[in-house]
């Protein structure tokens, strides 16, 4: 699988070339600015990204923004943002267009190495990965705070919601029914003000 990485902080970009070399994936490049990684993607065509929020020169948006142009020049481009700080307006932006193929996971995630190769895959396969605390702070933007009414088990499921997981797998991993997680993910819906639907984007 074909990865194209931004990211300006070498021992940082060298971990992941080491890394997920080691587990089958093939760096095609690494640039270190948006106009690298533009310049990149049109080249290699990846069959997913991984793009750094802050570049060079400012090192305020411009991965971001990179990200963004790249999946408006190549619909449907798997983009897995990762960043130390949760940028609200950015992470709704790539949620908007709810053809998948996103991810934004903060950088400590990084060193859990399983999880996030799953997540690589999973947004690779035209998936979402959104770490938990992108989705809180995403629902913390609104005027009130929504999840204050979920209850613990409805936070648990989700968080599993948010990294990507179906159903099945929310239930297998809680040790609850199948039934049980659809209950959760309607009490979720409803309190979040949200369409009681089960599609992918709705979950997004």
């Amino acid at each position: 699988m074909r990865v194209v990485i931004a990211e300006d902080n070498v021992l940082l970009s060298s971990g992941l070339e080491l890394l997920l070399t080691a587990r089958g994936f093939q760096i095609a490049a690494i640039a270190t600015d948006g106009p690298g990684f533009l310049a990149a993607v049109d080249e290699h065509r990846p069959e997913v990204t991984i793009v750094d929020v802050r570049l060079p020169p400012a090192f305020k948006d411009e991965g971001i923004r990179a990200a963004l142009r790249a999946r408006a020049d190549h619909p449907g481009l798997p983009v897995l943002v990762l960043s130390q700080y949760v940028e609200r307006e950015y992470a709704r932006e790539l949620l908007s267009d709810g053809r998948g193929g996103i991810g934004y996971l903060l950088k400590d995630r990084v060193g859990r190495v399983a999880e996030f190769t799953r997540a690589l895959r999973r947004v690779a396969a035209g998936g979402t990965a959104m770490d938990p605390e992108v989705i809180a702070q995403l629902l913390l933007g609104r005027d009130r705070d929504p999840l204050a009414a979920l209850t613990p088990r409805e936070h648990q499921v989700l968080a599993l919601v948010a990294e990507g997981h179906d159903n099945t797998a929310v239930a297998d991993r809680l040790a609850i029914t199948l039934n049980a997680v659809h209950k959760h993910i309607g009490g979720i819906f409803a309190k979040l003000g949200l369409s009681p639907t089960d599609s992918g984007h709705r979950r997004v």
